[in-house]
């Protein structure tokens, strides 16, 4: 470790324990300061980072949760193989600007007794939620709802990877009156496009490139639709068309209302075109935003208006 991360992860405090969490966090609530949680499962890269770096801009205090959260895994082989590699993960934190890191114990976040769920409807059924069933959504918005409450941010981050994921904690947010805002950031990408996901690692060198048919899928259909073509029909299989060429197992290719994620037949406005597929063993999912205007932007890229800050 560089000295300078020595000395970002000296001052860095790690907690494991929610009476811990708010302890360290009184003084900075007292004091009226800004406080940023970035929620993440852990094995960073720099899609989180910059998460953590944008958070430390804009807050005075930030917190990044490192908890690989089982009851989200309809897997239990995915469960297993999850990276995890909590002492790299610390101390790239804490270069990138945390403060705390909070890393509890699966007994700590579902105690003996646990039952209680959050569930969120009519944004959890289709995409992800068809493809990983509706304990995923679930198991994603309980475990958020408990570390806003646990951590009580005033702004809480999010990447656009998981476009979904972010819509339905926006709502969720929203329809339970929690008092926080939710930042969603563009995709980091990696050199040749790949969408940075913690799953990356555990491609081999030739799933890694044939990964690249799902980058290659959005820009298909991003140049497509910069011609004009506007029918759904046409843009999905010019995305399907990608990845077969690659021999990439689609679990969904979609283009949905980018706030309602229902299905749309043609591209009016913006539109997010979602994809799920299997290389190999490993899952990943990339989008983009299409739009009927084009604006000469990467169509690898979410449009910048994706940084968004939401109140609620």
């Amino acid at each position: 470790m560089s000295s300078t991360n020595l000395d970002s992860a000296m001052r860095m405090r790690t907690v494991r324990t929610v009476s811990e969490l708010r302890a360290a966090l009184e003084p900075a609530r007292r004091d009226g300061l800004t406080i940023g949680l970035v929620p993440t499962m852990g094995a960073l890269h720099e899609g989180h980072l910059s998460l953590i770096r944008t958070a430390h801009e804009q807050c005075d205090r930030v917190v990044v949760s490192l908890f690989v959260n089982p009851v989200q895994f309809n897997e239990r082989t995915d469960l297993e193989r999850y990276p995890r590699r909590e002492r790299r993960d610390t101390d790239l934190a804490a270069a990138a600007g945390a403060d705390l890191l909070f890393a509890p114990s699966v007994e700590e976040v579902y105690p003996r007794g646990f039952a209680t769920a959050v569930e969120v409807f009519g944004l959890t059924e289709r995409l992800e939620g068809e493809a990983r069933g509706a304990e995923h959504f679930r198991g994603v918005a309980t475990v958020v709802t408990k570390l806003l409450c646990m951590a009580m941010p005033d702004v809480a981050y999010f990447g656009q990877k998981d476009a979904q994921q972010v819509v339905v904690i926006r709502r969720l947010a929203e329809d339970l009156n929690l008092p926080v805002r939710i930042a969603a950031l563009p995709t980091v990408r990696e050199h040749d496009g790949l969408a940075m996901s913690s799953r990356n690692s555990l491609l081999s060198p030739a799933e890694r490139a044939r990964a690249l048919a799902l980058p290659a899928a959005l820009r298909a259909a991003g140049d497509l639709a910069a011609t004009g073509e506007r029918s759904s029909g046409a843009l999905l299989a010019a995305a399907r068309g990608e990845l077969s060429r690659s021999g990439v197992e689609a679990e969904y290719v979609a283009l949905v209302n980018p706030d309602t994620l229902e299905p749309l037949e043609s591209l009016a406005g913006e539109a997010l075109l979602a994809i799920a597929a299997r290389v190999g063993a490993v899952r990943l999912i990339d989008n983009t935003v299409l739009s009927a205007q084009p604006t000469g932007e990467d169509p690898q890229q979410p449009k910048r208006e994706a940084i968004t800050l939401c109140s609620v």
